[in-house]
């Protein structure tokens, strides 16, 4: 089974500028390098047209050259010619710059941008609903997230807790991964949800491939469509990090998370009883301050 990557499609239409780039990437097979390239463009369309080749390296966290090679790959002469290209489909006029923001505001301006990018995905429902669905009948529901997405899965796990019945957490590595995965199988699992953020670690992809073969749907948030865990998920669903700082930012991913958690509680029945009995629990041990 293939991974699901098309609610990383701009819903703006096939006229949009993301959508137009998405289109020129398809039916090629990109590098590792060149996929983060393709993502950075995607992520910022509208920009891309006026950048320079050293630009779109910096954007894209790549070499110069790197990104001549990625024209190259896409058909062009070099990069000139791309951009030339993706001038004719872009907007007339170059977006105001953010040259008076500072360093740590433009950090802020471009998680905005991402969970921009993040709401206009969600225009369509249908995957984030589908994606409930599927979550919701997993009985137990193995969520998995190593190193810099163990926060997101965590933090999924926790409120998923309070209305499905048995969420397993897996936010750890090591050699009993495989044997928690055979466990969530035995005891009836269905599917398992997986938080993938850069850099992505090599155990992901080895932990997904062994769900998949255990029988397992894989639904996937990650950073990108071209993510390297994207062959090996039935469901990919893209919220973009932030990497203007030393460490990425994932508020997107966060957001989408909290997303899917809706989605799985509108299949869960008994989710808003669940929830009223917590409440009930927690007044009566006076577990937070009003």
């Amino acid at each position: 089974m293939t991974a699901d990557t098309s609610v990383d499609r701009d819903p703006g239409g096939p006229d949009s500028p993301a959508a137009r780039l998405q289109a020129l990437f398809e039916g090629h097979r990109l590098t590792p390098t060149q996929r983060r390239i393709a993502h950075s463009m995607v992520r910022r369309a509208a920009d891309v047209p006026f950048l320079s080749s050293v630009e779109l390296a910096e954007l894209a966290g790549v070499s110069q050259p790197s990104v001549t090679r990625f024209a190259v790959a896409l058909g062009f002469d070099g990069y000139p010619a791309l951009r030339r290209h993706l001038r004719e489909v872009a907007p007339a006029e170059q977006p105001a710059g953010s040259g008076a923001y500072n360093e740590y505001q433009q950090a802020v301006e471009a998680e905005i941008e991402n969970l921009r990018h993040l709401a206009e995905v969600l225009a369509d429902p249908r995957p984030v609903q589908k994606a409930g669905r599927l979550l919701a009948a997993s009985r137990p529901l193995p969520v998995l997230g190593l190193r810099a997405a163990a926060s997101q899965a965590y933090g999924f796990a926790y409120f998923a807790a309070k209305v499905h019945p048995d969420v397993r957490l897996i936010h750890e590595g090591g050699t009993m991964i495989h044997d928690r995965i055979d466990a969530a199988v035995r005891a009836g699992a269905s599917t398992l949800l997986c938080f993938a953020l850069p850099r992505h670690p090599r155990e992901v992809l080895d932990t997904l491939a062994y769900a998949k073969e255990a029988g397992l749907s894989v639904v996937t948030v990650a950073d990108s469509a071209f993510a390297p865990v994207a062959k090996v998920s039935d469901l990919l669903l893209p919220a973009a990090v932030g990497t203007g700082l030393a460490f990425d930012t994932a508020c997107a991913p966060m957001l989408l998370g909290r997303v899917l958690l809706e989605a799985m509680c509108d299949d869960l029945p008994d989710a808003q009883t669940r929830l009223e009995e917590f409440d009930a629990r927690a007044a009566a041990r006076g577990l937070f301050v009003e």
